[in-house]
């Protein structure tokens, strides 16, 4: 607990000899005096040096003690420095309005020091106890903060474990995650120069779509892998079997709970899970949506993942790969975004 020398009270009151009452009370009482005679210069005084508490008159010329409370409590950092009012008038509206206004106490005149001792430490002790509980507050809030972030933070290692197998279970290289990520964000930052899209993409997309994009085949763990590793054309029902693989993984995902900082990616990856095989003029799956009815992230991935495999698994050349999908650029692509991605296919991975 501070020492009382530590602690300045401001003596408010135009009256010098209140002043100087309060003053000899305030001070035998151990704690610094620091006087007032004016509601204005009472003002200039706080904004300088934020005093412990307050005790100001009410009925001053210009600023009275009622309006100096209420711009006290309006600003962020004096409205916990508590007021006692001190005032000749014991009528009960007058008491009200000041404890209304935000007033901690009131103290009528002429003073008797032993009351006015005593409503000065209690006071002073409540201040002291709610900055404590504060800053108790405040440390329990922080710490609750960090074990809730190191928790998600776990969830999302788990995802991304997740998301490891499954593309191993595709048969794609160990750094085909990383690339997905490195080209969605490469993508999505050239699509912040097109005046089609600057509007629609901000830093934290670019950041979100990164965090994301990796967990577009998570849903792949729930198909058996000798069929994602089958060579030869599958089936009707094989087909279906492997295209599930977008329904596991948004519900798998929207099955997560996790706290309101990453609501963005959880949703944005509930997104890319679901939607990132739906084409352009709506053949795809799993619900045939077409064009702009396609999530945006998931239409980013969607031509990114078809630039890896041809690339990975096929083993074709940048452009190679590119003219390949150029032929398909209106039908499972967003042209637009196709555009973007030629121009700027040399900073691709």
């Amino acid at each position: 607990m501070s020492s009382k020398g530590q602690a300045t009270i401001l003596i408010v009151d135009d009256l010098e000899i209140n002043r100087i009452v309060l003053e000899e009370i305030v001070g035998n009482m151990g704690y610094c005096p620091v006087l007032a005679q004016s509601g204005e210069a009472a003002l200039k005084i706080v904004e300088e040096s934020a005093p412990r508490l307050i005790l100001s008159d009410i009925s001053m010329p210009g600023l009275d003690g009622y309006e100096l409370c209420r711009i006290l409590k309006g600003r962020k950092r004096t409205r916990d420095i508590p007021i006692i009012f001190i005032s000749a008038f014991d009528n009960p509206e007058d008491v009200v309005r000041g404890l209304k206004l935000g007033g901690a106490d009131y103290i009528t005149k002429p003073f008797i020091p032993e009351i006015v001792k005593a409503r000065v430490e209690i006071q002073l002790r409540f201040h002291e106890m709610n900055q404590e509980l504060s800053d108790t507050n405040r440390r329990l809030q922080a710490s609750v903060k960090e074990q809730v972030k190191q928790i998600e933070q776990e969830k999302k290692d788990v995802l991304y474990a997740l998301a490891a197998i499954a593309a191993q279970n595709s048969c794609y290289q160990k750094e085909h995650i990383e690339r997905l990520r490195r080209n969605c964000s490469i993508i999505m930052q050239g699509m912040q120069l097109s005046p089609l899209f600057e509007d629609q993409i901000s830093d934290a997309d670019i950041e979100t779509i990164e965090l994301a994009a990796p967990l577009c085949d998570i849903g792949n763990i729930g198909v058996p892998w000798e069929l994602l590793r089958k060579q030869a054309v599958l089936d009707e029902e094989e087909r279906k079997t492997i295209q599930e693989h977008t329904l596991i993984g948004a519900r798998l995902l929207e099955d997560l709970h996790v706290g309101s900082d990453y609501n963005d990616f959880l949703n944005t990856a509930v997104d890319i899970a679901h939607f990132h095989h739906e084409n352009w003029d709506g053949s795809g799956y799993p619900e045939g949506l077409k064009g702009d009815e396609i999530p945006l992230a998931a239409q980013i991935v969607s031509i990114v993942e078809v630039y890896c495999a041809l690339t990975e698994k096929k083993n074709y050349g940048r452009e190679e790969a590119l003219d390949i999908m150029e032929g398909e650029a209106a039908v499972k692509f967003n042209p637009e975004i196709f555009k973007i991605c030629r121009k700027i296919s040399r900073q691709l991975c």
